[in-house]
């Protein structure tokens, strides 16, 4: 969220509590977040509708219906596919710099070689660990 011209996080501004298993309270230190934190939470899309009391927001968590378990399945793929993108992006700008570096006569083309095979297989065990996560949180989710 915006806060003072900057982009902060929530938990960086206001004491996050949980009263009880279906509720969120979120109380900022400087009661004039108040309207920055309501607004980000509706801009997120999580499915929640805040609760404004001017001194706290409450965010009343609905119970998972099958619709819901659907939608959060659907931001978790979405989730992942985010990740792996980030991770190809890193295998992307290793592989730069390993190139580069045997351009510039400093690694020999088999330590080239060898370099990008480990940068690879890396990223392989990355993406591995993220479908893993993922395919539990799905099974987590989709668990009655």
């Amino acid at each position: 969220m915006e806060y003072y011209g900057t982009m902060s996080r929530i938990r960086d501004i206001a004491g996050i509590s949980t009263p009880d298993a279906k509720t969120v309270v979120i109380q900022p230190w400087d009661k004039s977040a108040l309207r920055s934190i309501e607004k980000a939470i509706i801009d997120s899309n999580l499915g929640i509708s805040p609760l404004n009391d001017g001194k706290v927001i409450r965010l009343p968590i609905p119970p998972l219906t099958e619709e819901r378990r659907t939608q959060l399945v659907k931001q978790v793929k979405a989730r992942t596919e985010e990740a792996k993108v980030q991770v190809r992006g890193v295998r992307r700008d290793g592989n730069e710099t390993a190139k580069k570096a045997q351009k510039n006569s400093e690694i020999t083309e088999d330590e080239l070689k060898e370099l990008l095979e480990k940068i690879q297989n890396l990223t392989d065990e990355y993406i591995k660990k993220i479908d893993e996560i993922a395919a539990d949180k799905e099974k987590d989710l989709m668990t009655v």
